[in-house]
């Protein structure tokens, strides 16, 4: 490949993944800017002509914002209202405004676990606030931790989350197996695991290395049992205190149990299957 081609390429837009769309019917949708983006590109790259990928967008009502690209903002603070609900405050430069029409959404961009998501968010701010807009963002946080066969329950409440485009709980998924072979529903498990708010991690007892393992596995798994330092160590991992779910052998659920009340999760945040 020429140095000339490789320029083009690295030039060229990505397509969104899955967990950038929120989902929202956005008009135009991330994909509907991509295809934009993507036309631009193939006519510059065509005519051998990268200025025409620096073509000036056009902005109307004096807005901040613009409906084909996505525009940086700072935080300059964020409320904590409820044990789950954080308000976000954005500045915007002097004294601009957003001009958003009654009930008119924004689709605010971030990275989350290394993956890149997207959501649409009413601005709860007037909505010809000057100088700021604020978003009110809900995070609820499970904890859940499956031995075995009982992996089966937690499937049906991780698919609601994953189904429900408004539900942002963060989900950590700890699967405890003897070896790599015994974890079933390998596809499955993979796919939940792309979603920008579910962690999956395995502990398995009976592996004692992970160079044999596929190294898409490897980061996310550890050899041994699921002991009071390791429940702790992915404790610590939450980004808050999660509501715990238990489901596995009564000898399982009973040592989950003691782990997570030696490290402050009483009872009432905690339930076994």
């Amino acid at each position: 490949m020429s140095g000339n081609e490789h320029d083009w390429l690295a030039l060229k837009p990505q397509e969104p993944s899955p967990s950038q769309c929120c989902g929202g019917g956005c008009k135009p949708c991330i994909y509907d800017v991509y295809e934009k983006e993507l036309a631009q590109w193939e006519r510059a790259k065509a005519k051998q002509d990268k200025s025409l990928l620096m073509e000036k967008k056009e902005q109307s009502n004096n807005s901040e914002l613009n409906p084909d690209t996505f525009t940086a903002f700072s935080i300059s603070s964020v409320e904590q209202l409820t044990e789950d609900t954080y308000q976000y405050r954005f500045e915007l430069p002097g004294n601009s405004s957003l001009c958003l029409s009654l009930g008119q959404h924004i689709v605010l961009r971030g990275a989350v676990n290394g993956l890149e998501v997207q959501r649409a968010y009413t601005p709860i701010s007037p909505g010809n606030a000057e100088g700021y807009f604020e978003v009110l963002i809900k995070h609820g946080e499970l904890l859940m931790l499956a031995s075995g066969t009982g992996l089966a329950p937690m499937l049906p409440i991780l698919q609601s989350i994953t189904d429900d485009e408004e539900d942002e709980t963060f989900v950590t998924l700890v699967c405890c197996f003897p070896t790599f072979d015994k974890i079933y529903l390998k596809p499955l498990l993979q796919d939940l695991a792309r979603y920008w708010n579910i962690r999956i991690f395995y502990v398995l007892s009976q592996e004692t290395s992970l160079e044999k393992l596929p190294w898409s596995y490897q980061e996310n798994t550890y050899t041994g049992r699921l002991n009071e330092g390791l429940t702790k160590t992915i404790l610590n991992s939450c980004r808050r205190r999660p509501f715990v779910l238990i489901c596995g052998s009564p000898v399982f659920n009973e040592d989950m149990s003691r782990y997570l009340k030696a490290a402050g999760i009483e009872e009432d945040s905690r339930f076994v299957f």
